[in-house]
């Protein structure tokens, strides 16, 4: 997996502009968001529902044999911007403890809500699982 930098463009914080990957099993992942596997929220607030959310999209990896690395985007989508303002410091914590330094092409939309009540963020994200071999 290749990060993306135009020459002379100033780093990204968080996220790589592109990415660029050789061929192997592609993954698309629905939009996640903060619930648990019974599709309770356990929680109204953004930080946990932000953990569990990219914990969801782990998992669904997971069972295509992929791992944090190999996400290669990621669009999330959040209807608290303000809120979101706030706690970016906590989420860089919960996003460098279950994705480590890993951080693939991304794109945050504010939205005015979500489908699944009381949801704040979505994510989903493609990956390619390098081809065994």
């Amino acid at each position: 997996m290749d990060v993306l930098l135009p020459p002379g463009w100033k780093p990204p914080i968080g996220y790589a502009n592109g990415i660029a990957v050789d061929a192997g099993r592609i993954v698309f992942i629905a939009g996640q968001v903060g619930w648990n596997a019974d599709q309770v929220f356990e929680s109204e607030d953004l930080v946990p529902q932000f953990e569990q959310a990219l914990k969801n999209v782990l998992e669904v990896l997971t069972q295509a044999g992929g791992r944090p690395e190999h996400v290669c985007r990621i669009t999330a989508f959040c209807c608290d911007k303000p809120g979101y303002l706030a706690v970016r410091g906590q989420l860089g914590g919960i996003w460098r403890r279950l994705m480590g330094r890993h951080y693939p092409a991304m794109s945050m939309i504010f939205v005015s809500d979500l489908l699944d009540h009381p949801g704040k963020i979505e994510l989903e994200a493609t990956a390619v699982v390098p081809r065994a071999g």
